[in-house]
């Protein structure tokens, strides 16, 4: 981001961002919200939102903002001209954005200008678990298609995916309660099942009869588990490196089945080891789309709830059982809607040996490899959504 401020007035492509502001498709959860514009070697401007009223603008301050979006002169200039500018710039590399994407790129979607049917939009809906975050694009009669983010992962992952399926679909991703602006009750099981019931409960508040889900990675194992358990709400499924219970001996399962994941709220580490820490770890994990995620997921992370939540997902992923009459895998061969499963030949979390297992239990399933890790839909995305959409085509031949 720009350093330091240089100049007093906004640049008028920033301006022109304002006047065109629609409150109805972005969400701010707080009600206020601080965005930072950032125009490199020119300056530093902040949107100041503050309830219903429409947004000012002020030159940057001491305040840390909520989010952080940075572009040349020449890329504001063409997001101003171009109700679709933002997110192309993004794509192309020319937008840099930190902190909440959640605000950040809402605030894209605000100031597009855009009134057409099927725009991007931020929101949430509330459900018998609370309240569920969600961005949504695409036509109004369209098949529905829920997104479900990994662990730590946000509705944010999906940002291509929304963009790619939104011309012939009705294309929601959202946040998994426990994780980005969703609600994050403290004692929730965070297992499989549980992380069902809201997916349901969300089609439910979203007044949807039957959807397509995609998954990655936990929300790949979330989808099956919600298409196993109400096969009557499920049209097809796609598993995108989709978390599944574990073969090899778990020699940890029996301390872990002690440990208490509510023990997350205690945070021993300060926030900036934890950040650097995390950086360190992650790849690439200052620049681009993965930036962004570690962002939001330190954003979650480093609250009392977010990581209690963390803590009980991801134990639970560990203790999903393998065999018996509630296992996974034994369970997973009686899975009725179509599946389709996309595997990363990089993949070290969910290596691409899995996929054997999944073809022994489900052989009419369809798969793709694809040379790419554990996020197919980020890393490989032109590949993973030309299998998706074909996929999801498929059932509408079959339906007509």
């Amino acid at each position: 981001m720009a350093a330091d401020h240089m100049s007093e007035t906004p640049p008028q492509s920033l301006a022109r961002l304002l006047e065109r502001y629609d409150p109805s498709a972005i969400d701010v959860p707080d009600g206020k919200a601080r965005v930072r514009l950032a125009v490199t070697g020119v300056g530093r401007w902040d949107v100041v939102v503050n309830g219903h009223r429409h947004p000012t603008l002020e030159s940057a301050n001491g305040d840390r903002p909520d989010a952080r979006i940075e572009a040349d002169r020449a890329t504001w200039r063409h997001i101003a001209n171009d109700v679709r500018g933002g997110m192309s710039a993004w794509d192309r590399g020319k937008l840099g954005m930190r902190g909440s994407m959640h605000l950040g790129i809402g605030f894209l979607a605000a100031t597009t200008g855009s009134e057409e049917e099927g725009r991007l939009e931020f929101g949430r809906v509330k459900t018998s678990f609370g309240h569920i975050a969600t961005v949504s694009a695409g036509v109004g009669d369209g098949e529905p298609v829920l997104c479900l983010p990994g662990l730590g992962g946000t509705k944010a992952s999906f940002m291509s995916t929304v963009a790619a399926l939104a011309e012939t679909h009705r294309v929601i991703a959202i946040d998994l309660p426990g994780f980005g602006d969703s609600v994050k009750p403290i004692r929730a099981p965070y297992d499989a099942p549980w992380f069902a019931k809201t997916v349901i409960a969300t089609l439910d508040a979203l007044e949807i009869d039957r959807a397509h889900l995609i998954g990655n990675s936990m929300g790949g194992r979330v989808a099956l588990e919600t298409a196993l358990r109400h096969p009557d709400r499920v049209e097809r499924v796609v598993g995108l490196s989709p978390a599944v219970a574990w073969l090899s001996e778990r020699r940890w399962a029996p301390l872990l089945k002690l440990v208490r994941p509510e023990l997350g709220i205690l945070q021993p580490a300060p926030r900036a080891v934890v950040n650097r820490i995390v950086r360190s770890v992650v790849p690439g994990a200052r620049e681009g789309w993965v930036a962004a995620g570690v962002d939001e997921f330190l954003r979650g992370y480093l609250t009392p709830r977010g990581r209690a939540a963390f803590y009980a997902a991801a134990r639970n992923i560990y203790l999903d059982e393998p065999h018996g009459d509630k296992g996974f895998w034994t369970r997973l061969a009686a899975l009725e809607p179509d599946a389709l499963f996309v595997w990363g030949k990089q993949d070290t979390l969910v290596p691409i040996g899995f996929e054997r297992h999944v073809q022994e239990c489900l052989p009419e399933s369809s798969h793709v490899e694809l040379d790419c890790g554990h996020v197919p839909q980020v890393e490989s995305p032109a590949q993973t959504h030309r299998a998706v959409l074909k996929f999801l085509r498929e059932a509408t031949a079959v339906a007509a």
